[in-house]
């Protein structure tokens, strides 16, 4: 993984500019970062303009109540919900928090007291989604030929290196699109406060040398992460996005956003929405134009 030399007029004052895989097509500079609280934006921005080029779509989360019920505008699963265009048409909201379900229902009754055409479909499925993965994997909607993006935004170890590969492993062609948080910026004071360390630290990485991640760079781990997704997963495209914090004032990446997929097209459109996320949202007639021609 190499980085792209910062222009000194576009003001960084952050650790390091975003990252890129030189492998995959080159990325423009990003002039900004993209925060903490706009996150959502970011997933809802390019799954906006992913559905210009499938025209459907289904969307699976992993981790789907609200982190900050209080904040529901940083909500990744309401804001995809409320994109429009509105062709992804099959939702699969995972939860294990009771007090949060609520909040999926909200997105389930929406979806059956306002129908539309096509009809959109909303499962909550509570409990763990290491295990509730079978389930949506089993509901018989992910097919071969049906555009499916899962969000995997855990809470540092939460989501099994298993189920990663259940996930990738599904599709024969054109894989389920992840987009998998990796919490590189509080990762090395989380090995140190597991109850049981070497349980969980063996599901979550999927092997037993976790161990030297303890002593790696955030970049070596964000690259180590990347380099697995490629080989082992068998992903064409994998690139990690920075997100920054910006409350606690130390303006570093506190996680990566590692975005995978098979689909040629996806780097560029990922890239575009790393730019516009907080940007006002483009025409639907200036997204049919332009995606279709270059993707700038």
């Amino acid at each position: 993984m190499t980085r792209r030399e910062v222009n000194p007029n576009q003001g960084y004052f952050f650790d390091e500019p975003p990252q890129y895989l030189e492998q995959d097509p080159s990325f423009k500079p990003f002039d900004y970062p993209i925060w903490t609280r706009n996150k959502a934006r970011l997933v809802q921005r390019y799954l906006r303009y992913f559905v210009f080029i499938t025209k459907h779509g289904t969307y699976i989360d992993g981790f789907a109540g609200p982190q900050e019920p209080d904040k529901l505008d940083t909500w990744t699963a309401g804001r995809v919900f409320d994109s429009e265009p509105r062709r992804l048409r099959n939702f699969f909201l995972c939860e294990i928090d009771a007090f949060k379900l609520p909040f999926l229902e909200t997105l389930k009754r929406k979806a059956e007291e306002f129908p539309e055409r096509p009809q959109r479909t909303v499962h909550v499925i509570p409990g763990d989604f290491n295990d509730s993965v079978d389930q949506v994997l089993g509901s018989g909607t992910i097919t071969e030929k049906e555009a499916t993006f899962c969000l995997l935004d855990q809470r540092t170890f939460e989501c099994n290196w298993a189920t990663v590969v259940k996930l990738a492993r599904h599709k024969s062609s054109n894989k389920i699109e992840l987009f998998y948080f990796l919490g590189t910026g509080w990762l090395h004071r989380a090995f140190s406060g597991l109850n049981e360390p070497e349980e969980d630290l063996d599901r979550w990485w999927g092997r037993n040398d976790w161990s030297r991640l303890a002593d790696s760079s955030a970049r070596s781990i964000t690259e180590t992460v990347v380099n697995r997704f490629r080989s082992e997963l068998g992903y064409r495209y994998v690139n990690a996005f920075p997100i920054y914090d910006d409350e606690s004032g130390s303006r570093r990446a506190m996680y990566q956003m590692i975005h995978a997929s098979d689909h040629p097209e996806a780097p560029a459109l990922m890239a575009r929405a790393y730019r516009h996320a907080v940007d006002p949202e483009e025409p639907p007639d200036q997204l049919e134009i332009q995606l279709g021609n270059n993707l700038t």
